[in-house]
């Protein structure tokens, strides 16, 4: 009996500080998961099981209209609108005069596919980018036009103020992790000026073709020693980090946009664990700016980059202030893909 007593006055003794270990594993847990603020970029967020269930009948009506290449943007679109949840899955029935119970999937994708088209069609009549295309899906078509005599490439920047003048400037709390980790937490109150990063998340891409990477980085590598020049973009001038980047893949055949920002917004976002030679390394707050995105190298392997530092040349990405400053690993797509 004694015994018994002993164990029991034991346990009462220890189970809080077991208790109390536990809770302080969950906390560590959660708190790593979160230290820097920024959203996680998967190898393109996987697909729900409802979406795939209607890729073959997506594929088959984008062929329809001669857009077949386009059904993994339209799958990514279905995603991000209702998980291929209920009977408006792409979400274009909101204007057709049906009730819920008349609305059916296969209308709804019809209806989709058809307003990408037209969306295409008008984005290809006045030399727009598929960007634009994407965001337009959320905006509508009247984004194609603004966009049109501003540059004709989408940027995050130009969604924002396409969403703000249609508003009044008005914001509304939006807790998306791509929200949380560009503005804090916010949006305007007008469509949603992150769509296309929200689609690109369902957006899987190849790594460069080997020929191609290496083309990249033999380009870059000829530079090995420059000054970094800001505003730089050729070797007439030297080289910013991003002319850089846009330089060396120009000579490999890959059109980038101009700026750090820009070129984040234009790819897919990975883990560093999943880098290949040949992608990009994104890092924020490097130095004072607005833009979230401040830095931009390209990987070299072996957890290694090329970049414009000063003077241009090699970095160690496991040092601590490149890891400080990690955004994420962007995977560029090639023509072709």
């Amino acid at each position: 009996m004694k015994r018994v007593k002993r164990i029991v006055t034991a346990l009462c003794i220890l189970f809080p500080v077991f208790l109390l270990l536990v809770c302080s594993v969950i906390l560590v847990g959660v708190t790593d998961d979160n230290d820097d603020g920024n959203p996680k970029h998967a190898s393109g967020l996987g697909l729900s099981d409802k979406v795939r269930e209607y890729a073959a009948f997506v594929g088959d009506t984008a062929a329809e209209y001669n857009i077949h290449e386009y059904e993994k943007y339209l799958l990514a679109i279905m995603m991000v609108e209702t998980g291929g949840e209920g009977n408006d899955p792409m979400q274009s029935l909101g204007n057709s005069g049906l009730t819920e119970e008349e609305k059916t999937p296969s209308e709804s994708i019809k209806a989709a596919v058809a307003y990408f088209a037209m969306l295409l069609q008008k984005a290809d009549t006045l030399g727009c980018d598929l960007d634009a295309v994407i965001q337009a899906y959320n905006y509508g078509a009247g984004y194609i036009d603004y966009i049109s005599v501003r540059g004709k490439a989408h940027t995050f920047q130009l969604s924002c103020d396409f969403a703000s003048s249609k508003c009044g400037g008005r914001k509304v709390k939006y807790d998306n992790p791509v929200a949380i980790a560009q503005n804090g937490g916010w949006r305007y109150g007008y469509g949603n000026m992150f769509y296309v990063y929200l689609v690109k998340q369902y957006l899987e891409s190849e790594p460069l073709p080997a020929d191609t990477a290496n083309a990249v980085l033999a380009e870059a590598y000829k530079y090995q020693g420059w000054k970094y020049v800001w505003g730089g973009s050729s070797p007439q001038t030297s080289f910013d980090c991003s002319g850089l980047t846009q330089w060396c893949f120009g000579q490999a055949g890959v059109s980038l946009p101009r700026t750090a920002q820009e070129q984040y917004e234009a790819v897919q976002h990975l883990e560093l664990e999943e880098a290949q030679p040949g992608d990009l390394v994104f890092f924020t707050k490097t130095y004072k700016t607005d833009n979230y995105i401040t830095h931009v190298g390209i990987y070299a392997g072996n957890g290694r980059m090329f970049h414009a530092g000063n003077p241009i040349g090699f970095a160690d990405l496991n040092t601590n202030f490149w890891k400080e400053h990690f955004v994420c690993i962007g995977r560029v797509s090639t023509p072709s893909q």
